[in-house]
């Protein structure tokens, strides 16, 4: 299988071009389900049972190395208990901790008691149970934390973006969980209740977390934010941006020394992956840009080799939907990925998919320079993945003629996923959702930007040779 791979990352997706080169855009057209939302009165939506039972039900990591998860959960009637009770022995729940909780409000919309429950302490590589309660209702969930982070350390992840709560969005969601991915990067674009009006808008957050939680609740999301989390509705009343999204989604923002939930970095297994807002202020002197400048500095390759990039705008996008609204953060921030070797970033917001070689558009400066994307060795992967299923529908229209730098892109609805094998290797694969198949169509071998070095290589080579040779001895 990895030999196949091999091959196929050579002669089909390389992910350096050279002038020229100009990639594939899939001719594939699905037969799709209709673009609209799940009625509310589907099973798929449905209230758990019990009076003020726990419901929506989410976990995401809640430290910087993968030690912790925030547990989330709605009790729709009153408060109840905020405690989570947890042990790594199914029904024994040796521990016990306890969270907070709050309500809000959304024009005449009131939410249910939102909780948060930060579970620290916890041992790497171990399977925990947790029990949430509420009066005479409770519900018991599981989790397994990552490995310690260790260069060599193998995961995988899986990569959604732009969702919705569609029959489409439904098909990515199952395929997704089928995949072996044990955590999500989720691209932005969660729930698209900002496509309806008035108490609509908290209803349909209410339902798509209902939606989700089947895979939520056992494995950590890893959340960053679109514009359909703005929720900016001043023909309501409602001005504060992402009211409903900042209450109820929450991230490890502090342990990464960000002031903002939006934008933060947590290191898990072998990777340091680092999110940011693409609606929220970047350009110089920003607390955003100041915060990714030393966040970039605190990345240790020889512990974390594998550098990831979330944002919800992408950088480099040759569809005519949202074409350059990328612009702006490449300008503030590209010479920064390409001088830190950022090994892959991910984006949504475009309702297809799309891979880039490792190109930079570095050199230019308005007046002199390049004025187009170049082959770059330092560069990261550009890899759109906005394919979610909302109701908004597919981006069908790439501009014409294909770019040379970008290698594959298709219209239709998927999800990825991103397996780290050791410091040196990742599978990656983009998953299409073939008419209720999972259909593997584009895969290549991901080669890590700083172990890649000829050098580090070769240094590599020599400590995996010393270590044979101990363990020869030794026995």
């Amino acid at each position: 299988m990895m030999n196949r791979l091999l091959i196929l990352s050579v002669l089909l997706s390389s992910v350096l071009f050279h002038g020229g080169d100009a990639g594939i855009t899939s001719s594939f057209i699905r037969s799709e389900w209709p673009a609209v939302d799940i009625p509310l009165d589907h099973h798929v939506f449905k209230v758990p049972k019990g009076y003020n039972a726990p419901q929506q039900v989410h976990i995401t990591q809640g430290d910087y190395d993968g030690k912790a998860v925030i547990v989330s959960w709605v009790t729709p009637d009153e408060p109840g208990s905020g405690k989570v009770h947890y042990g790594t022995v199914q029904g024994k729940y040796e521990f016990t901790a306890e969270g907070t909780y709050s309500n809000y409000t959304f024009y005449k919309y009131k939410s249910g008691f939102v909780h948060h429950c930060l579970v620290y302490g916890l041992e790497y590589d171990t399977k925990y149970y947790y029990k949430i309660e509420s009066g005479e209702s409770s519900r018991e969930f599981w989790f397994v934390t990552p490995p310690h982070v260790h260069p060599d350390a193998s995961y995988k992840f899986g990569i959604i973006g732009d969702m919705g709560q569609t029959f489409n969005s439904l098909s990515t969601l199952e395929h997704y969980m089928q995949s072996g991915a044990q955590a999500v990067l989720f691209l932005g674009d969660l729930s698209y209740a900002d496509r309806y009006q008035y108490n609509d808008v908290g209803v349909r957050w209410d339902s798509w977390g209902r939606f989700v939680e089947r895979s939520t609740a056992y494995q950590p999301w890893l959340w960053s934010a679109g514009n359909h989390e703005v929720d900016y509705m001043p023909y309501m009343g409602e001005v504060t941006p992402f009211k409903n999204y900042l209450q109820r989604y929450t991230t490890p923002y502090l342990a990464s020394k960000s002031s903002n939930p939006l934008w933060y970095a947590v290191r898990r297994a072998s990777a340091h992956i680092i999110v940011l807002s693409s609606y929220s202020p970047f350009v110089k002197y920003t607390p955003q840009w100041h915060w990714l400048s030393e966040e970039l500095k605190r990345v240790d390759r020889e512990k974390t080799p594998w550098l990831i990039v979330l944002m919800h705008v992408p950088l480099y996008n040759t569809n005519e939907a949202h074409y350059m609204e990328g612009e702006s953060m490449r300008a503030a921030f590209e010479k920064w990925f390409v001088e830190h070797k950022v090994d892959v970033i991910f984006a949504g917001h475009v309702h297809a998919y799309e891979r880039s070689y490792r190109i930079s558009n570095v050199r230019y400066n308005v007046s002199s320079g390049d004025r187009f994307p170049v082959p770059d060795k330092s560069a990261p992967v550009y890899i759109t993945v906005g394919d979610g299923g909302n109701q908004e529908g597919l981006a069908a229209r790439f501009r014409e003629p294909q770019p040379d730098y970008s290698a594959f892109r298709e219209a239709s609805y998927g999800h990825s996923t991103l397996e780290i094998k050791n410091r040196t290797h990742a599978i990656y694969h983009w998953n299409r959702n073939d008419d209720g198949k999972k259909v593997a169509t584009d895969e290549f071998v991901l080669h890590n930007q700083y172990w890649g070095n000829n050098i580090r290589r070769r240094k590599l080579k020599k400590h995996y040779i010393k270590s044979i040779v101990a363990d020869r001895i030794a026995n």
